[in-house]
């Protein structure tokens, strides 16, 4: 009997999803729980799996196309079946569920759909250039990506092709479709000699060694570019925007000498030289958090505001802010309580990883009770961090650097890092705040308490 795929509901708050790339064709076999598409969601790009063994009779949403949750995405012949039969069927007697070009506008909304099982999804690795997709009419033409003398590029590929003078027409697209995208142009060489490239500029022979690309403005004078949010930027504004409106933020700011633990790192990384694992102060304070959420147990919580219940967790799942080219991903490093230091190294820098290569699983990016946010890398001192609910804290945490500070009657300089404490006033009083903050900072100013 033929089964439909439908599109599945990877995010708690999609209504639609866009497929973006088709890694199987009309006659392939497949398997269960096979990879046979990616799909955008408002979160990420998704690598969705087949729930049935056949082969696939007919892709009704090809890439680019945008499908309601629920709606059909391909038909799978699972038995003895004739595929070419069943696709002339399916042809005659259903409308695709898909909408193309017009659909993909911003704002475009879906009708309500049943949502479906979520067992096969597996993996999902982020979206980081934003794109609307618009592959309306059949391509023909130079690389697959023109349709009727019109090239399909997102806009920044624009932008970059037109400030280098490129010929888009002799630019092959590695994108949904063959559409042209930031990549493409930028590994693009007009020496390769493909028709239609512009010929090199020949006063480059004139220009300084030194590279001050850096200090060139993005836009040029007197320019302007208007580009659509990505699903994944519209949903952080969304959700972000939410949280300083319903939630009552308040914020508490601490000091921690961290001298005596960054010579601890040295000693410990030291006798982990051989084993190749290096533990990094991030690690030391993860670690840290954990064990000050196990003590001080409302700020591991969640709110519900509809059934006004607050639910504390036993178990830490600390959310991890990482930053995208086009936003940001929170990897959830699950029952970081339980582990030592070598360990959540090691598994925070695969979980890091795998977010920024697009490798991510979908259960890897839910169930966090907890989200610390880390700017200390890029030489930030301070910050404040916006809550992601239904979390009821989270932590922004600085740079460890060296301060003049008094001890005694005297200045000398030590290794302070700040953090601020965001915390939802409806569910954390200032005083449970600051106990957090002072159990937090016992233990990263005394690391061996620890291992107490």
């Amino acid at each position: 009997m033929p089964s439909e795929i439908t599109m599945p509901q990877l995010s708690d708050t999609m209504t639609e999803g866009t497929v973006v790339k088709w890694y199987k064709k009309e006659g392939d076999k497949i398997k269960s729980g096979e990879k046979v598409a990616d799909v955008e969601t408002d979160k990420a790009v998704m690598e969705m799996e087949s729930f049935e063994s056949g082969t696939l009779a007919h892709i009704v949403a090809p890439e680019g196309s945008k499908v309601p949750v629920g709606g059909s995405i391909a038909v799978v012949a699972t038995s003895k079946e004739d595929p070419q039969q069943i696709k002339q069927q399916f042809t005659a007697g259903a409308k695709p569920a898909a909408s193309i070009a017009s659909a993909s506008k911003p704002g475009a909304s879906a009708p309500d759909s049943p949502k479906p099982d979520l067992s096969g999804a597996s993996s999902v690795k982020p979206q980081v250039e934003a794109q609307t997709i618009a592959i309306a009419e059949p391509k023909t033409g130079n690389g697959d990506h023109s349709v009727a003398g019109r090239v399909f590029a997102s806009p920044l590929a624009r932008r970059i092709a037109d400030e280098s003078g490129f010929d888009l027409n002799a630019i092959t697209g590695s994108g949904p479709g063959g559409r042209i995208v930031q990549k493409d142009v930028v590994n693009f060489k007009p020496s390769s000699g493909k028709p239609g490239a512009s010929a090199p500029d020949s006063s480059s022979e004139k220009r300084p060694v030194a590279d001050v690309s850096m200090f060139a403005p993005k836009l040029a004078s007197g320019t302007k570019t208007v580009t659509a949010m990505s699903k994944m930027r519209q949903t952080i504004a969304l959700r972000l925007q939410h949280s300083m409106q319903q939630l009552p933020h308040f914020y508490e700011t601490v000091d921690i000498d961290m001298e005596a633990l960054v010579g601890l790192r040295d000693r410990v990384n030291a006798q982990l030289e051989k084993s190749g694992v290096r533990i990094s102060v991030g690690d030391f304070v993860a670690k840290a958090v954990a064990m000050a959420l196990v003590k001080n147990p409302i700020l591991n919580s969640h709110y519900n505001g509809q059934t006004a219940e607050v639910t504390s967790y036993g178990d830490v799942n600390l959310g991890m802010a990482v930053a995208l080219e086009n936003g940001l991903i929170v990897p959830v490093l699950r029952n970081i309580d339980k582990m030592g230091l070598a360990e959540i190294r090691v598994r925070s820098g695969d979980l890091v990883d795998r977010a920024r290569t697009q490798k991510l699983k979908q259960d890897e990016m839910t169930g966090a009770t907890f989200t610390v946010s880390n700017l200390g890398t890029h030489g930030i001192r301070q910050f404040t961090a916006i809550i992601n609910p239904p979390e009821v804290a989270i932590l922004a945490i600085g740079a460890a650097e060296k301060r003049p500070v008094v001890r005694g009657d005297e200045i000398v300089a030590r290794t302070i890092m700040s953090v601020t404490l965001s915390s939802d006033h409806r569910v954390v009083d200032g005083a449970t705040a600051a106990d957090f903050l002072k159990t937090l900072r016992s233990l990263l100013e005394e690391p061996g308490m620890m291992l107490v």
